[in-house]
């Protein structure tokens, strides 16, 4: 039986399996919440630079980047449960090393970068295994809400990470975050190894090579993949790239605030992507969702135009609600369309593409936007960059099918 409406987005509690999954990642996405924060506050006072966390992220990206395709077709013909776990534990000694050398004194930029590349290389076997494992986890009913409780998990670690980053940041420094990033992984470790999911059948095995030239070639005969995965490539180029650049500067330039100021912003839009996927959980759309989701998406690039004018805090630290909100639906939405119309056997696959078109051209942007970050005021280039984004999203909008996916 169906729970009643109004607990439509906890229907997937139902399943003892995916209440393992999503304690375990409740915990981990706290951790990796208040790491991006202590992360990007880390390297921007080792060198005084802007430009330094901007670098680091394009590490990071590449990392992820180029473990993405290999860890869609691992998670397609092996245990997703065993990738997953594995992924964890690498993370888990990565980041506790990281702890460590922070403690002792002795972090340069370069062993941050070094450390940092690793964890991306252990985060790209994780994405596909995940979005892979979570239909072998629930009924097709409960996907809406599997995926409503994910995004919710995820986002209220955005409300709930920067804001004990914060408090921890100045209290004990960021070694003590990293060493609670590094815990929540081996928590995250501990609760996969109860979980049962259901075995489905796998395609054949035909060679990484060839078994990437299939999910290839599935991605590019469905025009709502290929189109959006390509929007979402250059949107993370200019868009995104100039966010994680630009933010910590425009907080201390423009508004002569500090790091809890800056983790402040994340918690807010958190907030708003927790509200975000609730909306969605209960409402579950079924109808339109292309349109849906591209309208979304230029809501919150025109909030982000908003936020870099904006002369205020108070102002900013609003339009980042309602940027949560936008994002927190409309990812949602888009995992629930991904899960329920790409076959089984090559889901993992696909993600990875999804993963890797889309974050292809980030650690490019990350750097371009490092290197133009001194051209004009922070919150200027933050306005020209999302004005850009809300047109491409326009521009996908009218194409009809784009507009044609229900």
């Amino acid at each position: 039986m169906s729970a009643p409406p109004r607990l439509r987005m906890l229907e997937a509690l139902r399943h003892r399996d995916f209440r393992l999954l999503w304690s375990g990642q409740t915990v981990s996405q706290v951790g990796d919440a208040a790491f991006v924060v202590a992360l990007g506050w880390r390297a921007f006072t080792l060198t005084g630079k802007s430009s330094s966390l901007g670098i680091v992220l394009m590490v990071e990206s590449v990392g992820l980047i180029t473990t993405l395709l290999i860890g869609g077709v691992l998670a397609d013909r092996y245990s997703r449960k065993l990738l997953l776990i594995g992924s964890d534990v690498a993370r888990a000694v990565v980041i506790g090393v990281l702890a460590v050398v922070d403690a002792s004194g002795q972090l340069s930029f370069g062993v941050l970068i070094g450390l940092v590349l690793l964890h991306g290389l252990a985060s790209g076997l994780f994405q596909p295994a995940f979005g892979g494992i979570v239909p072998l986890l629930v009924d097709e009913p409960s996907l809406g809400s599997a995926n409503a409780l994910v995004g919710i998990s995820r986002q209220a670690a955005f409300v709930v990470g920067p804001a004990i980053a914060g408090v921890i940041y100045g209290l004990a420094g960021s070694s003590a975050i990293f060493a609670v990033d590094a815990a929540s992984f081996v928590a995250s470790a501990a609760f996969l190894v109860f979980a049962r999911p259901r075995v489905y059948e796998r395609g054949p095995s035909e060679g990484v090579r060839r078994e990437l030239t299939t999910g290839f070639r599935y991605v590019v005969k469905v025009p709502w993949l290929w189109i959006t995965i390509g929007t979402f490539s250059v949107v993370l180029l200019v868009g995104f790239a100039a966010f994680q650049v630009l933010l910590p500067r425009l907080v201390e330039d423009e508004w002569n605030r500090g790091v809890g100021s800056y983790g402040l912003l994340f918690t807010l839009q958190g907030a708003g992507m927790v509200i975000g996927s609730i909306v969605l959980g209960q409402t579950a759309p079924a109808r339109r969702r292309g349109v849906l989701i591209y309208t979304l998406f230029v809501a919150n690039s025109v909030c982000g135009a908003l936020l870099g004018l904006s002369p205020w805090f108070g102002g900013a630290a609003a339009l980042q609600v309602g940027r949560g909100f936008c994002l927190g639906f409309a990812i949602t939405l888009w995992d629930t369309m991904l899960m329920q119309r790409v076959p089984q056997q090559m889901l993992s696959r696909v993600i990875s593409m999804d993963w890797f078109g889309s974050l292809g051209l980030l650690p490019a942007g990350l750097g371009i936007w490092a290197a133009l970050s001194g051209l004009a005021a922070p919150g200027t280039l933050i306005a020209l960059s999302s004005t850009f984004c809300a047109g491409v999203f326009l521009l996908g909008l009218s194409d009809r099918r784009i507009r044609s996916v229900e």
